[in-house]
């Protein structure tokens, strides 16, 4: 049987996830450069990326590391850990979106990241949210690892990454999905607020810590609707959460 064409959303979807998946994966290659400066061999940086695939939590643990040495080895993995348990919140977000299925569910626990849930969560229509997420996924996966590997086997010979502005790429594609939906009084009111609380606390916590209390501010804005108005419909429309997904 022959497959439908793609919507218009659809192959928005795929656009999107491949322009976050590339701006994402480029800057891979800082952690594998950043990897094998703070003590770590090339082998090492690549098998936290392949296992661990949370670009937080493993600048995060190299960081620690670079700092402390092996000493710092038990703040360095609770720190990691922090910043990974908001992978665990996007989980209950996307379940409906992924679908049944063992291994299904299996592979998407590896590739629900910070970008994946973002395209997948800014489309309405069922197929397109799979489509997002996945491609983003996907692309951000295979090429944040090979360019872990291409930054730990040219290591000082870069330079300085940031001067590339790779960093400023992927956050930039970033604020691209999230823009839309700033419309809002009450989403707008999220954001500064969780942005200032995330801010004023990076200096003073460990890393992940800011992240969960900007999280906190923001579920507490949600749940009092502090700042939303009858008439104050976010845009675009929100996906809702008992659609079901056919798989």
């Amino acid at each position: 049987m022959a497959r439908r064409p793609r919507t218009a959303q659809e192959r928005t979807a795929a656009r999107s996830g491949w322009a976050v998946g590339v701006a994402t994966a480029l800057y891979g290659i800082s952690f594998g450069a950043l990897a094998t400066a703070s003590g770590l061999d090339v082998w090492q940086a690549c098998v936290l990326s392949l296992v661990m695939f949370s670009g937080g939590s493993q600048f995060a643990l190299i960081g620690v590391l670079a700092s402390g040495g092996v000493a710092a080895g038990g703040t360095a993995i609770a720190s990691a850990a922090l910043l990974g348990v908001r992978n665990s919140f996007y989980a209950l977000r996307l379940s409906r979106i992924i679908g049944p299925g063992f291994w299904r569910r299996a592979a998407a626990t590896q590739l629900t990241i910070d970008e994946s849930t973002a395209v997948a969560t800014a489309q309405t229509e069922p197929r397109a949210q799979r489509i997002g997420f996945w491609v983003t996924g996907l692309v951000v996966y295979f090429g944040w690892n090979l360019m872990t590997l291409a930054g730990a086997l040219l290591g000082n010979l870069i330079g300085d990454v940031k001067a590339y502005g790779l960093d400023a790429a992927a956050a930039a594609a970033f604020l691209g999905l999230l823009w839309p939906r700033l419309k809002a009084r009450q989403t707008q009111a999220v954001a500064v607020a969780a942005g200032f609380v995330a801010t004023l606390l990076t200096p003073l916590l460990m890393p992940g810590l800011p992240v969960l209390a900007a999280a906190v501010v923001a579920i507490v804005f949600g749940v009092l609707n502090l700042f939303g108005r009858g008439d104050d419909r976010p845009h675009p429309d929100p996906i809702p959460m008992e659609r079901e997904v056919e798989p």
